[in-house]
């Protein structure tokens, strides 16, 4: 047994021995190889009669860098062979096509682009990509994508050769060539970032043929790079308009669509992306008008099942799609027409224990911004169900953004529709008690916010709320405002205005002498803050005015 044992591992050395020598051998005649092909690309003429000589030289580089990219790349810049790739792309079709397949693979190695920038090559490359040979074109927009990938200042260069001109006119002519399609894409998500180049391919027609390959894109990869381009298209407002006016709507909400049922990784990376491409088109304000179409277009018919679709990334969009879609006033009225209002407190109700925070706050803005345009104001004003919604998440401690939004929101309907029915609707839903609270807020905009909502209010009709702002110490709470060195002056000229509203009751105005505001009026006659100064003098005014009128 010991002596076959021996036997087997002195074979098993020399088999390792004769492989390693076949490894040398074959490593040193690669060399060779490579080297002579290298000599032959440096020398060689590119004559007619040359060219099988020269395809088999492009042949064995391209070998080579299947092999070894790195050793490859290295001779092929220490050998100098590169500028003679400007005379080869220029020579015979056939050697023109490998060439600058073989500056596609050299051009993969970082270390490589300096090298094909130094000998010339970008401005040789460029001319060819008006070639018809859909190879050529292949190879030299692969080749140019990834010399000038992160090159700031040769991408400007290739934006003033036209080159976009050219990206696009490629993408129409062979709209079915997909690794053509694809490297094209690639290079136009490499340049858009450009202003440049957003201004060139505004003028092409780049919108209608992005929104074709996305509709018959069925591949995750391609959705990815078109949504990609997409989306830094739209943050120009020509190409937002110029993208919605190609049905680009149309195509993300067919893709949502197929994607909403699925909980693969990679579907949920392009769901987010053409979620955030909506939102993108929504910020410009005529491409948001004709994605609105008066409640008719794509997006508004979709925002209600995204609100209850069980991806809180669709949510999320159709919160903010409402949000900014009610930037125009006629929108907020039609949408609260349509009734949108319900769908956005379901959702709410949804997310105020435990939920997504953005989900929470756009919805919330969504509905603030539709409280804006009076008659919507109106209208929402004396809704039941949304003001005891807000009421409740008025109390809501626990959750502060939502309380604070609620509160903000109640402000925002007394302020935009100064309806009498609005101040009683809001009485008797319990909610006047909050916005006294909100005014004594340690957020200044909010406080602002209460003090002209509650003076509107006091104003239109004191008499029906004047039992709650006894019981929640109006009066008292804005004289400490007053009395505190702290509070900035806008805060104090709003709190004196609302003051000369309560003065309007001889209830409250007896409860403001108890706690003698008028000394506290009297001192901030000499305020600093002229606006407050005279302010308080107008306040002492009619406090006295009232005074005499009482007396008699």
């Amino acid at each position: 047994m010991s002596g076959c044992s021996g036997g087997t591992s002195l074979l098993a050395v020399k088999e390792r021995a004769s492989q390693t020598l076949c490894s040398v051998w074959k490593a040193a005649a690669s060399m060779e190889s490579l080297n002579r092909n290298l000599e032959h690309l440096r020398f060689g003429g590119g004559d007619i009669e040359d060219e099988d000589q020269l395809l088999e030289s492009l042949n064995g580089i391209l070998q080579a860098l299947a092999e070894d990219k790195h050793r490859t790349s290295s001779l092929l810049s220490e050998s100098e062979v590169l500028p003679a790739f400007a005379r080869y792309l220029q020579s015979s079709p056939h050697c023109g096509v490998k060439a600058a397949q073989v500056l596609a693979e050299i051009a993969k190695n970082e270390e490589m682009k300096t090298p094909c920038i130094d000998a010339g090559l970008v401005p040789i490359l460029i001319p060819l990509l008006d070639s018809t040979d859909q190879e050529m074109l292949l190879h030299v927009g692969r080749a140019i994508g990834r010399i000038c990938y992160d090159n700031n200042e040769l991408q400007e260069q290739l934006v003033a050769a036209e080159v976009i001109r050219s990206l696009v006119r490629i993408m129409l002519d062979y709209p079915d060539n997909e690794p053509l399609v694809r490297v094209n894409l690639l290079a136009l998500s490499n340049l858009a970032d450009l202003d440049t180049a957003k201004d060139a391919l505004s003028k092409t027609r780049i919108a209608e043929h992005l929104v074709h390959q996305l509709r018959k894109a069925n591949h995750h990869e391609k959705v990815e790079i078109i949504l990609e381009v997409l989306q830094t298209l739209a943050e120009n407002d020509v190409l937002k308009l110029q993208l919605a006016e190609a049905g680009i709507q149309d195509a993300v909400a067919e893709l949502l669509l197929r994607l909403q049922d699925s909980s693969q990784p990679e579907d949920m990376c392009s769901l987010k992306a053409a979620s955030d491409l909506i939102v993108s088109l929504l910020l410009g304000d005529e491409s948001m008008q004709q994605l609105f179409a008066d409640g008719h277009g794509v997006i508004y018919q979709s925002v209600g099942t995204w609100l209850a679709s069980k991806h809180t990334q669709l949510q999320l969009t159709g919160a903010l799609a409402i949000a900014n879609f009610a930037r125009n006033d006629s929108n907020c009225v039609r949408m609260v027409q349509l009734g949108v209002v319900h769908r956005l407190l379901d959702l709410l109700e949804q997310h105020v224990e435990c939920g997504d925070v953005s989900v929470q706050h756009a919805a919330l803005s969504a509905l603030r911004n539709l409280a804006i345009p009076a008659d919507a104001a109106q209208e929402l004003g004396q809704d039941p169900m949304l003001l005891s919604r807000l009421v409740q998440w008025c109390d809501s401690k626990d959750h502060a953004g939502v309380c604070g939004e609620a509160n903000r929101l109640l402000a925002s309907l007394l302020r935009h529709s100064q309806s009498q029915e609005v101040v009683k609707a809001i009485q008797d839903a319990q909610g006047v008690k909050h916005l006294v609270s909100m005014a004594t807020s340690e957020h200044v905009i909010m406080q602002n916010e209460a003090l002209i909502a509650l003076a509107i209010a006091s104003a239109i009709n004191l008499e029906i709320i004047k039992a709650a702002f006894k019981e929640a110490k109006l009066v008292q709470n804005i004289h400490k405002l007053l009395q505190d060195e702290s509070t900035g002056p806008e805060v104090k000229y709003n709190s004196i205005g609302l003051l000369c509203s309560l003065f309007n009751s001889g209830d409250l105005r007896q409860e403001a002498e108890e706690d003698k505001v008028k000394e506290t009026l009297e001192k901030l006659c000499g305020h600093i803050n002229g606006n407050v100064a005279k302010q308080a003098l107008m306040a002492l005014q009619i406090l006295n005015e009232e005074h005499s009128i009482f007396e008699q």
